[in-house]
């Protein structure tokens, strides 16, 4: 006979929602991820809206790879950019001939061309309403699926075998139905 722990099965729970034993908080010490960058309030930059951001910093001056950084952290309220995403952006705004560059003072200063202010013309008008929105939709969802977690840990803690059975029941079948929603194939 292959006994399991009651709480086994929340522990798959936990880490299929993300959360480590210290309940609540993300694997890597984050809020539950993929809701904001790991700090309260901040959101994670979509694609896309790095190289606008770097494009509109450009255009007030022209600048170099560093003081875009320090720009955009201005601007952002805290957490710079990493060099891992503001430099590779810029290698490729100036492939695209969106930008170029002149070294000057053994510093590698960016200047924005006609193409790179034509695209940054085209840049998707932002909503401050619709992203205020979707962080209230997300930690409403958040909210919810740790109430769930609660219930579903206070189940485990009773051991009795029948409610965990009908309680993973319900699991089984929020999570059908889940992927309904979303469209996808239910795992």
């Amino acid at each position: 006979m292959n006994y399991e722990h009651p709480l086994q099965d929340l522990g798959r729970l936990a880490f299929a929602f993300g959360m480590s034993r210290r309940f609540g908080r993300g694997r890597h010490g984050r809020d539950f991820p993929g809701f904001g960058a790991g700090f309260p309030g901040e959101r994670r930059a979509r694609r896309g809206d790095v190289k606008y951001a770097i494009l509109e910093v450009i255009a007030e001056q022209p600048r170099h790879g560093y003081d875009v950084m320090k720009e955009l952290e201005g601007r952002r309220g805290g957490g710079r950019p990493s060099a891992g995403s503001v430099y590779p952006t810029l290698q490729m705004l100036e492939d695209e001939g969106c930008v170029t560059s002149q070294t000057i003072d053994g510093k590698r200063i960016y200047t924005i061309t006609e193409a790179g202010r034509a695209l940054l013309a085209q840049k998707p008008a932002e909503s401050a309403d619709q992203d205020g929105e979707h962080w209230e939709s997300r930690h409403e969802l958040k909210d919810s699926a740790m109430r769930l977690g609660a219930a579903v840990w206070q189940a485990a803690r009773e051991g009795d075998p029948g409610i965990m059975s009908k309680v993973r029941d319900v699991l089984d079948r929020a999570r059908r139905e889940v992927y309904a929603i979303l469209g996808g194939d239910s795992v």
